[in-house]
């Protein structure tokens, strides 16, 4: 059935409608919050939390992009979580494109176009490294990190899902970005050349 339809029908409190948009996006939901806590119970909880709320609050839809509302409302209840828990991610970080579930090329500082001895060893130390850097970002800045440069989306939609000016989110970005490169200069010896910081240095 049509989205737009089962949108419709689902603000005039169709549950079956509903649960037809739940599974349409209800993998994209947990793949954003469990990137945001990197913690399973805490994604399937935000999860489900998410879905509630967005039936409770679904005649607020105005039309437009809904995966990039329904996103919005996900990542909303991921900040809800890391206010109330303090919670810090500890996974590794994987790179994957939300929309297709693959893996994706590297964010910009992993860029490399070297052969590195070892190469999988430190690609695995350097995600590591990447994710306690991230860990260290604003919550703003975090989520801008994950919606472009982890899952892939564009600024267009990630200002959708973020709620934020585009102009916004590319400053953000480029920060966060900065933050990280700055942060992994503790790692400096498993960075690509071109992304290792010198004094006086500008990227």
């Amino acid at each position: 059935m049509d989205e737009s339809i089962l949108i419709r029908n689902a603000k005039k409190g169709d549950v079956n409608a509903f649960n037809q948009l739940i599974l349409t996006y209800q993998e994209q939901v947990f793949n954003l919050t469990y990137r945001m806590l990197n913690d399973e119970m805490a994604a399937e909880d935000a999860t489900q939390n998410t879905f509630i709320n967005a039936f409770q609050h679904i005649k607020s839809f105005r039309g437009g992009s809904f995966r990039a509302w329904i996103l919005r409302v996900a990542a909303n209840n991921s900040y809800d979580e890391l206010r109330r828990k303090k919670r810090k991610p500890t996974r590794p970080l994987t790179v994957t494109d939300i929309k297709s579930g693959e893996e994706m090329d590297d964010p910009i500082w992993l860029e490399d176009d070297r052969d590195l001895p070892e190469e999988h060893i430190i690609k695995k130390e350097l995600e590591q490294a990447i994710q306690r850097c991230i860990d260290q970002l604003p919550k703003t800045f975090r989520a801008v990190v994950i919606l472009v440069d982890i899952q892939g989306f564009g600024y267009r939609e990630a200002s959708r899902i973020a709620g934020s000016p585009i102009g916004t989110i590319r400053s953000r970005l480029a920060r966060a970005r900065l933050q990280v490169q700055s942060c992994l200069q503790g790692v400096r010896e498993l960075l690509p050349e071109k992304f290792r910081l010198n004094s006086g240095s500008q990227l």
